[in-house]
C-alpha cells in the first residue's frame, strides 16, 4: 500500500488512468458520477438482464453508493456519506461486465467483487464514512436522472470537483482491508 501518492483524476475513467491506481493511493476525483443504492442497483441488474435501458451508460462511470439528504438552500445537494458497500455485492459483478469502472463508498467487498475488479478493470474507491457534509461540497451540481419514486435512493447525477477518496481495491488484486489486516497482525 503506497498512501503517499495523490491522483488528480477525472471522468469518464479510461482503461490507462485504471491501471495507474494502486491500494493506499489518495484520488481526488471530477467530472461525472451517479448515485444508486440497493433499489436502483436491483432494477439496473433487471434491465441488463431483460435488455432495456439503463438509467445512464456504463461504460467507464463511476457508481457512488450513497442517498443524499435534501439539499440546504444555496447547495446542489445535502450530506452525501458513504454507504456501506457490500450490501451492492450481489449486484456489482454484472454491473462492471457491463461496463461500469468504478464504484464509491464505505468497507469490505467481496471476493467476487475483487476478481471483477481485476478481470474486467474497475476501483472500488473507499470515501469516508462520517464526513457527508465534507463529501457534499465536492458535489457543483446534482439531479435526479432515474427512478425518481425511490425517493433518496433515486439515481442521481452529480459534477463532482475534487472529491477526496482512497483506492481501495484496484485491478492488481490489492485490496486495502485485507492488506490492512495483514500488516497489523505482523
Amino acid at each position: 500500500m503506497s498512501g503517499e501518492r495523490v491522483i488528480k483524476l477525472k471522468t469518464p475513467l479510461i482503461p490507462q488512468a485504471i491501471a495507474d491506481l494502486h491500494v493506499g493511493d489518495t484520488v481526488l476525483l471530477s467530472g461525472i458520477i451517479h448515485t444508486a443504492r440497493d433499489a436502483a442497483h436491483k432494477r439496473m441488474l433487471e434491465a441488463l438482464e431483460t435488455g432495456a435501458m439503463l438509467p445512464f451508460p456504463l461504460r467507464g462511470e463511476i457508481i457512488y453508493y450513497a442517498g443524499p439528504s435534501p439539499a440546504p438552500p444555496g447547495r446542489p445537494i445535502g450530506s452525501i456519506g458513504p454507504t456501506t458497500s457490500y450490501r451492492m455485492d450481489r449486484f456489482a459483478p454484472r454491473l462492471i461486465e457491463a461496463g461500469l469502472r468504478g464504484m464509491i463508498g464505505k468497507g469490505e467487498r467481496s471476493l467476487e467483487v475483487a476478481e471483477a475488479c481485476q478481470r474486467f478493470g474497475a476501483v472500488y474507491l473507499a470515501a469516508a464514512g462520517g464526513a457527508a457534509a465534507l463529501l457534499a461540497r465536492s458535489v457543483t451540481s446534482a439531479g435526479v436522472v432515474a427512478y425518481e419514486d425511490l425517493g433518496t435512493e433515486a439515481v442521481r447525477r452529480l459534477e463532482i470537483e475534487d472529491m477526496p477518496l482512497i483506492v481501495a481495491l484496484d485491478i492488481h488484486g490489492g485490496d486495502i482491508y485485507r492488506q490492512g489486516r495483514e500488516r497489523y497482525r505482523r
